[in-house]
């Protein structure tokens, strides 16, 4: 037994100093589809990529640091970006945004918004990325509207997918369960005013995405939510996004002509993208793996970071 819980212990330091030393570069800006897409990586370029896809009005920052080297020490070459209309990538503040509450309205109802640009507008952006960095094929990982993103894009361009991993995301079936709007316009409606109170704000959204399963850091979040603010924050960015989520067409017909590798992760307590749209992604796919987490919500847990990208690894192995 002893001999057992060393080996265990011996194998986990083993990893930390793995994940320690792998290689960070760092942010650079590259040109797609006509606008300026901000980026930074994780490991050894020339190994297989893992593009990672953020969602919502949500900064590649979101996705953490150690989940990215968990997995850039396992032989990938990881890159996360932020989308357009977020944090250093190009805002696109020209265009004409819809209200807030007709979105949420519209949202619960399946209602057109009239959406300024759409998700595949989106996957352009991220083929230009892969483009501008000579990457053929990618290992994608979307979460939440990242996964929509990823999803259509191993729909547009399957010869550049290698493997899909789709996170806490659905099909754009409108039958399929929403929130309510009450949650709608909590999450999304008028903000506060002032530095203080609108970290209070994002704060207690980022708690309630979470759930009350895992233990949540409030001290790390506040710096997340600190460092995304430094970044910059674009609110009418949030309204366009959202209704690009909106107007953008069913995929669960093309998803069914899907042939690659594809892993579903959803939490069984996701509050936003209920777990619902989890096993529709999953029935829509050929063959994809389905994992539900149990007490997850609409966010990773650090606690399920070696678990989510050990079933990364394997999906991607599968390829």
């Amino acid at each position: 037994m002893w001999s057992f819980r060393f080996n265990l212990k011996y194998l986990f330091i083993e990893k930390e100093l793995d994940m320690q030393s792998v290689s960070y570069q760092a942010e650079k800006i590259a040109d797609s589809n006509g606008l300026k897409i901000n980026y930074d990586s994780f490991g050894n370029e020339g190994d297989p990529v893992i593009l990672l896809i953020m969602g919502l009005a949500t900064q590649m920052i979101y996705w953490d640091e150690d989940f990215c080297r968990n997995l850039a020490s396992q032989g990938f070459w990881v890159i996360r970006f932020d989308n357009r209309d977020v944090g250093k990538s190009t805002w696109l503040n020209g265009v004409t945004k819809p209200s807030t509450l007709a979105l949420v309205t519209n949202a619960v109802f399946g209602r057109p918004v009239g959406a300024a640009y759409l998700l595949d507008d989106m996957v352009a952006d991220t083929l230009g990325l892969m483009d501008a960095l000579n990457i053929k094929q990618a290992n994608v990982v979307g979460a939440s509207m990242g996964g929509m993103i990823a999803q259509a894009l191993a729909i547009k361009a399957p010869d550049r997918v290698s493997s899909l991993t789709s996170i806490m995301s659905t099909t754009g079936d409108r039958s399929l369960p929403k929130p309510s709007m009450r949650f709608g316009l909590k999450l999304f409606g008028a903000k506060p005013n002032g530095e203080e109170a609108i970290l209070a704000h994002s704060l207690n959204v980022w708690k309630i995405l979470h759930g009350e399963h895992y233990d949540f850091d409030p001290q790390r979040i506040t710096e997340q939510i600190k460092r995304a603010a430094s970044r910059g924050l674009n609110l009418p960015g949030t309204s366009r996004q959202l209704a690009a989520i909106i107007d953008s067409p069913d995929r669960t017909s093309s998803l069914k002509r899907l042939d690659v590798p594809s892993l579903v992760i959803h939490g069984d307590t996701d509050p936003l993208v209920p777990v619902s749209g989890g096993y529709a992604t999953a029935n829509a796919i050929p063959n994809a793996k389905l994992k539900i987490c149990k007490g997850m919500g609409h966010t990773i847990p650090q606690a399920l970071h070696s678990e989510i990208c050990e079933a990364i690894i394997d999906n991607i192995n599968a390829s």
